[in-house]
């Protein structure tokens, strides 16, 4: 990671398709994927206790920003269902932004304001805002899944003409 690198750490679902997706976004550097927001050390998949599967973004300020990862984020997985994305259902699978620092965590609480607001998915945003902790990077066979496999499984999917409002105030 450079000076003119930022971090992201974000969770909604299966990793496969989450970073699919996000590593085409403009700005987008580098991904990974792996476990993190739990309680077990050194996680694998078989043994990775509370952790959420989850994405490590690095991406160029200058091309990009916190925000429109988010904005994204919030369009190609469902933060309205608890623990859950697709077929998908457990802890290990729920929706979560792990802040890097204050400034992320204050843009995360905005954009799920927004969210809610818009009314665009069908209940409330229950997508956790934590600060990172460890992150512990998947099995090589989890990285880059579906470049490997392109007709594996994903529960992601962008929605055209999905664009997130900002609220306005009255």
């Amino acid at each position: 990671m450079t000076a003119q690198t930022q971090r992201a750490v974000l969770a909604g679902g299966c990793f496969w398709g989450m970073q699919d997706l996000i590593r085409r976004l403009p700005g987008v550097t580098a991904t990974r994927v792996g476990y993190t927001g739990g309680d077990v050390p050194n996680a694998t998949y078989r043994n990775h206790g509370t952790h959420a599967e989850a994405i490590e973004i690095l991406f160029d300020p200058e091309r990009t920003d916190f925000r429109a990862i988010l904005e994204f984020f919030f369009q190609i997985h469902d933060p309205s269902t608890k623990n859950r994305q697709g077929n998908d259902i457990g802890l290990s699978y729920r929706s979560a932004i792990y802040y890097v620092d204050d400034e992320q965590k204050r843009i995360a609480e905005d954009t799920i304001a927004d969210v809610d607001a818009s009314g665009l998915w069908p209940g409330r945003v229950v997508t956790e805002v934590e600060p990172v902790g460890p992150f512990w990077e998947a099995e090589p066979e989890h990285q880059d899944y579906l470049q490997r496999y392109p007709d594996g499984y994903t529960c992601h999917f962008p929605r055209p003409g999905w664009r997130l409002p900002a609220r306005t105030d009255s």
